[in-house]
């Protein structure tokens, strides 16, 4: 495994090392050893699996407050994807900056997204699935959402926004009183 740093401290870019043999492939996606560089206390808590239909349905952007504030290490398991972290950690230099790339279930790259990030994706092919490895379990109390669509990231979408979930589009603008999340 190979850990490429973004420009957003903490997010990182993990390449993986596939071998591949005429009967198929084998790699290895989690190696807490090796992840600890990126989260100390790196454990997993809850495993999910996301599957979306249609190219051009966004999910996102998500984040929990803590003390759920959660690590995410995500992988595309079928398809292709546009996923956007979001730096949502008060004080930080890069905070409301976002950072995507392109998630493909036939190149070995994941994204390990630390607490104080919120993401979303856009999916670029049908019949998507995202694997998630979360440091923390789903807290719906603690579970806040910022809009895709706010002018105040101004993410650039590649494909038109197809279909985006009811509570999704009822989450609210940023606005001025908006500080982030405790690093």
């Amino acid at each position: 495994m190979r850990v490429h740093p973004t420009p957003l401290a903490g997010l990182a870019v993990i390449e993986t090392d596939p071998f591949a043999d005429d009967r198929g492939r084998f790699e290895r996606v989690f190696c807490e050893r090796e992840l600890a560089a990126l989260d100390p206390a790196m454990h997993v808590a809850q495993v999910n699996l996301s599957t979306t239909f249609e190219a051009g349905t966004i999910r996102g952007m998500h984040f929990q407050r803590a003390p759920a504030a959660e690590g995410k290490l995500i992988r595309c398991l079928r398809g292709r994807v546009y996923d956007v972290a979001v730096d949502v950690r008060a004080g930080s230099p890069t905070f409301l900056k976002w950072h995507a790339l392109e998630l493909d279930a036939d190149a070995p790259l994941q994204v390990f997204l630390p607490a104080g990030f919120a993401h979303g994706f856009q999916a670029l092919t049908p019949d998507v699935q995202l694997l998630y490895l979360h440091t923390q379990r789903w807290n719906p109390g603690l579970e806040a959402t910022l809009r895709h669509d706010d002018p105040a990231l101004a993410i650039r979408w590649p494909l038109p926004v197809g279909t985006v979930s009811r509570k999704d589009r009822k989450a609210g603008l940023i606005d001025a009183g908006f500080e982030g999340v405790p690093p």
